[in-house]
């Protein structure tokens, strides 16, 4: 069926030209890349969309590669993605005074897959292996911001970079978490500190600038690690 194994060809190099571009890509950009009439792009790139394979920034209108290749395992091993997120967890810990969790997104949950307890002498109990509901934590806003769904409120969080949750999941702690990403611009990942609400935010419901910055620049450390040059 050679309709089908060329559609299956252009699918795959406008998947390879979004890689590349790291998101900074609209229809018509990639169209002339890779040698299609603008129609046939948006044709295209509107099923990738529908299965997750690229997500559209409704702001800007240009594409970057979704979650669903994560799902699809063509991204990397968990165990790898654990592996290049150690060191940078356990010094945010450290820097932080917080615990930090690392998760990927599974459907409408998102699962732990690493977890650095706080600097103290307080009991606490490993989370990895815990799946946490996606949509009232700041690790699920970070990964459903980088989808194909994008609510207002996880356009805000796709826009400044970071997410945060105030008592939403658990009444009295918070979160603040940041994308990873891998090489090609593909958030696998979000990384962030969970606490008391008031030791993460102010008065105001502000993040604390120091902490904020500590989350998104350890976000952007391991997503150098796994090969993302924009960091």
């Amino acid at each position: 069926m050679p309709g089908t194994v060329q559609s299956i060809e252009r699918a795959a190099a406008i998947l390879r030209v979004v890689a590349g571009s790291g998101g900074t890509l609209g229809v018509t950009d990639i169209a002339a890349a890779v040698g299609l009439a603008k129609t046939t792009a948006h044709s295209l790139l509107r099923t990738l969309l529908h299965v997750g394979f690229v997500a559209q920034d409704p702001a800007t209108g240009r594409y970057a590669l979704g979650p669903g290749l994560l799902r699809l395992g063509t991204s990397l091993d968990v165990n790898e993605l654990r592996a290049r997120s150690s060191n940078w967890a356990d010094a945010l810990a450290s820097r932080s005074g917080q615990a930090v969790r690392l998760a990927t997104l599974a459907g409408t949950e998102v699962v732990v897959v690493h977890h650095v307890f706080r600097p103290d002498d307080s009991a606490q109990v490993l989370e990895v292996g815990t799946a946490l509901p996606a949509h009232n934590t700041a690790l699920g806003k970070v990964l459903l911001a980088h989808g194909a769904a994008h609510p207002p409120e996880l356009a805000e969080v796709r826009a400044q970079g970071w997410a945060a949750e105030r008592g939403e999941h658990e009444p009295g702690t918070g979160a603040i978490a940041a994308p990873v990403r891998a090489a090609g611009g593909l958030v696998v990942a979000a990384l962030g500190v969970s606490g008391a609400l008031t030791s993460l935010f102010d008065a105001r419901g502000v993040p604390r600038s120091l902490l904020l910055a500590m989350v998104v620049d350890a976000a952007h450390a391991v997503s150098r690690e796994l090969g993302h040059g924009g960091g």
